[in-house]
């Protein structure tokens, strides 16, 4: 039977002939670039619809559970009573988006047999390509994958199993198909509950709780085809995960030493560019970030090239830039002070224990900002603060197997607060690192409504939390920790640049001529401020770019005067994998010992926040706050 080829609708609501072949980029009427978004349709009532199909008079389906939707500018149906508790559970679950799937909507889909009408749901952010085409499962790419990258990708997934597990759905991670690999990146095509994938033979069975053990079955396959270097060290550990006592916490200690040892015998160079503007709208700019675009009045610090950061001021002129200003200088001496604390360190330390300093320097400079507005009288709406968004590369050192000194331990730490963004962008693709704290996405979070429902509220990109705005009991920094294993680039922007979409439309075409080096990052960064005036101009923009290299050298072209550092699918969701008992004579690794006390860092950030306060004083008093602009966002409590 032949099958009729779909038509895709201009996302132009007022072009006059709107309908247009697949295939074609834009709209031959009117010029508008089409929109291509395929989703994936969740339910065993989609595996019997044919290939060919049109559902709802709107969605194609190009094949078994991956529909496109031919009217991409329209927005979806929502769940029109209570929302569902399988599709919560992917609300719940936003912020491990760079791994798991998003609710698109809803689709009313007749069954067949009975006639009766049955919701499926629809996810978007799935493994997909541009055109529909599924990214290539991890047992397809494995062999291909460098070392690094394969304990890479056995560490996302272990960081994913406690938080499936916290929901039910650890039996996502047991389903081979199910899991894509884009890169570095892990990607899950949809979720599945454990106790839909293991059935009792006997109705009165109790079934088994997954537990480790289920994912090392899964692994040990995989290992077997391990590069040489790792192989060892992951039959080890996946026997020790088959234990009975077998802790997350261990085994993410001893993965994180192979990764980090794998990772750190990479070269790693950097490269570095920053630009900021106050947009065709303004006349002052509330943004700030480091490096300052004033390469030449920059000293060598002991944390270029390492740190990077941008700031989006919020209190309007003579309020939010002096927050951004505040937290950037004050980001500065403490990362210094956490530097010389971890080059003082005699063992690696954990991406807990980072994650934990990290997040008490960020409330310190909370608290210092919020002092600041305290001792103004300023209140609600006239409060002034900042978002941020940081890029940490941390060179811990560590001692390799053979007994060399490894320099560098490419690790990347995020912090991000606010709506200011980091996106990882290599020749081949740009992920956006970093979650909003607006109100639709908490909304989202919190269970209530689908993110591209809560778009639709006027308040939807309303900040929940900025620096200073609130004492720092009720700040909640996102931080991640990333490997550098990989050639690209690490940008972080204010939202005068990331506002719709520009990033994602057009990080290719800016970024392709650096890429190939034929063009500098100064240019790039240029090019974002270009481009930013021109399609959003609605506010000031600053960005910052970080390029690291991994494989090849690269030309110089840092910042002048500053020194560098230098299977089917149906079938195998529908099964798991037998138990195999380990061999008798396998050696099993010993635990990594802990990690020994910060309390010379606290000591240093408690002095620093002492000369901060009074600097920050003597900063405050060269301004006059008698004129206060209205911030551009009103912030507001978190759930």
């Amino acid at each position: 039977m032949t099958v009729p080829q779909p038509q895709v609708y201009c996302p132009n609501l007022n072009c006059s002939a709107p309908l247009n072949d697949v295939g074609n980029s834009t709209c031959a009427n009117c010029q508008t670039p089409l929109i291509y978004r395929y989703v994936w349709a969740v339910g065993a009532v989609v595996l019997n619809v044919p290939v060919g199909t049109i559902v709802a008079g709107r969605y194609y389906v190009k094949a078994p559970q991956i529909w496109l939707d031919t009217q991409p500018a329209l927005q979806p149906d929502f769940p029109t009573v209570d929302i569902p508790d399988d599709m919560q559970v992917y609300l719940y679950l936003t912020p491990h988006r760079l791994h798991i799937p998003e609710v698109y909507g809803v689709c009313s889909l007749s069954v067949e047999d009975s006639g009766e009408i049955s919701d499926v749901m629809l996810l978007e952010n799935v493994p997909l390509d541009a055109k529909g085409n599924l990214f290539p499962a991890i047992a397809q790419a494995w062999t291909s994958a460098t070392a690094v990258r394969q304990v890479y990708w056995l560490w996302q997934l272990l960081e994913l199993w406690t938080p499936l597990k916290a929901q039910g759905a650890t039996a996502s991670l047991l389903v081979a198909d199910n899991i894509r690999v884009e890169g570095w990146r892990v990607r899950l095509c949809q979720l599945f509950w454990d106790e839909g994938i293991l059935t009792a033979t006997e109705p009165s069975e109790v079934v088994p709780e997954l537990g480790l053990s289920d994912l090392a079955i899964l692994w040990l396959g995989w290992v077997e085809q391990a590069q040489p270097a790792i192989s060892d060290s992951l039959r080890n550990l996946c026997y020790e995960m088959r234990a009975d006592q077998a802790e997350v916490g261990e085994i993410a200690t001893q993965l994180n030493q192979l990764l980090l040892e794998q990772a750190s015998q990479l070269p790693l160079r950097f490269q570095v560019a920053s630009a900021t503007d106050t947009g065709p709208q303004h006349q002052h700019n509330e943004d700030t970030c480091y490096p300052s675009p004033a390469a030449g009045k920059l000293e060598v610090d002991g944390i270029f090239p390492r740190l990077a950061i941008v700031c989006d001021g919020i209190g309007g002129h003579e309020g939010g830039e002096v927050a951004s200003q505040m937290a950037v200088q004050s980001l500065k001496l403490q990362i210094q002070a956490l530097l010389a604390e971890v080059a003082e360190q005699p063992e690696l330390l954990t991406p807990n224990v980072v994650t934990e300093q990290l997040e008490a320097i960020v409330r310190v400079i909370n608290d210092l900002i919020a002092s600041q507005n305290d001792a103004q009288g300023r209140e609600a709406r006239r409060r002034m603060g900042t978002t941020l968004v940081m890029g940490l590369q941390l060179p811990q050192r560590l001692l390799l197997p053979q007994g060399k000194l490894a320099e560098n331990s490419h690790e990347l730490y995020l912090v991000n607060v606010g709506d200011s963004r980091a996106y990882w962008i290599t020749p081949r693709y740009c992920h956006c690192l970093t979650l909003d704290d607006d109100v639709a996405i908490r909304e989202v979070r919190m269970g209530r409504m689908v993110y591209r429902e809560a778009l639709q509220r006027s308040d939807a990109g309303a900040l929940i939390q900025a620096l200073g705005t609130r004492d720092s009991e009720f700040l909640h920094p996102s931080i991640q920790r990333f490997l550098i294993e990989e050639d690209g680039v690490l940008l972080l922007c204010s939202d005068g640049l990331s506002d719709n979409g520009r990033v994602e439309a057009s990080w290719a075409e800016i970024m392709a001529e650096v890429f190939r080096g034929k063009s500098s990052l100064e240019a790039a960064a240029q090019a974002w401020i270009d481009l930013a005036n021109q399609k959003n101009g609605h506010d000031n923009v600053s960005l910052v770019l970080l390029q690291c290299h991994t494989s090849s050298p690269a030309p110089d072209l840092a910042l002048p005067k500053m020194e560098q550092q230098g299977t089917d699918w149906t079938e195998s969701a529908r099964a798991l994998l037998q138990k195999n008992e380990p061999e008798d004579d396998v050696q099993v690794s010993e635990p990594l010992t802990s990690q020994r006390s910060f309390s010379k860092l606290l000591w240093i950030l408690l002095v620093t926040a002492l000369v901060l306060v009074g600097g920050g004083f003597a900063i405050w008093r060269q301004f006059d706050f008698g004129q206060v602009q209205p911030q551009r966002e009103q912030v507001n409590p978190l759930p």
